[in-house]
């Protein structure tokens, strides 16, 4: 056999690559894993009883800007880390970004606030168990979006492990800031942060096992 007709041969019959799958997957998986996060919310803590009339307060909603700021960010730098040769580049500004700015608000109303009030504002009511219970909330979404880049074969397994952590508890977050009371700065800038870390690292630990394809 010629080789131009073995070419055709294995040429016939080939789909074309639905360059739109990887996108939905990831929706999918953050749909099914926020779904999750949301439920276990609810069946544990429960929402706050002000929710409603916190929806009129503007440090509510930047609150809750945080999380969803870091959740972005997470997802475009993981976007760049599933495409092989891609580099991240300027990217990871969507991650560092809202940390310092979290961060650099809080240091800004710690030095502005009494010397005696410093310490309830870092520490707040639930500095115990406000990290644990983000990452309990992240474990829905951390499966699907582990489950959803292994599909898309990686090859820096640890970093995209990582980032695909930090975007569970930055989502999950989210869903947390519909029950946690805690309305300082300064304790998000270090609990809540503290909190999304902890599915990062188990995603940089466990990323060369999950996701090897």
């Amino acid at each position: 056999m010629k080789t131009d007709d073995l070419i055709s041969m294995m040429a016939a019959g080939v789909a074309p690559v639905d360059r739109g799958l990887p996108a939905r997957r990831m929706a999918q998986a953050l749909a099914l894993g926020i779904t999750g996060s949301v439920a276990l919310m609810l069946l544990l803590f429960g929402v706050r009883p002000d929710l409603t009339a916190m929806l009129s307060v503007p440090l509510f909603w930047i609150k809750l800007a945080f999380p969803t700021a870091l959740a972005a960010g997470s997802l475009l730098v993981l976007r760049r880390l599933l495409r092989p040769g891609l580099r991240v580049g300027l990217r990871w500004s969507g991650i560092a970004a809202p940390s310092a700015a979290i961060w650099i608000a809080g240091a800004l109303v710690l030095l502005s606030a009494p010397a005696t009030e410093r310490i309830p504002l870092l520490m707040g009511f639930t500095w115990r168990t406000c990290p644990f219970s983000i990452a309990l909330l992240s474990l829905p979404l951390f499966v699907t979006i582990i489950w959803a880049v292994r599909a898309m074969a990686p090859t820096q397994l640890r970093l995209s492990g990582a980032i695909a952590g930090l975007l569970a508890g930055a989502t999950a977050t989210m869903v947390y800031c519909l029950h946690c009371p805690e309305m300082g700065v300064p304790f998000w800038g270090l609990w809540y942060f503290l909190g999304m870390l902890i599915p990062a690292v188990a995603g940089f630990l466990s990323g060369p096992r999950l996701l090897r394809w």
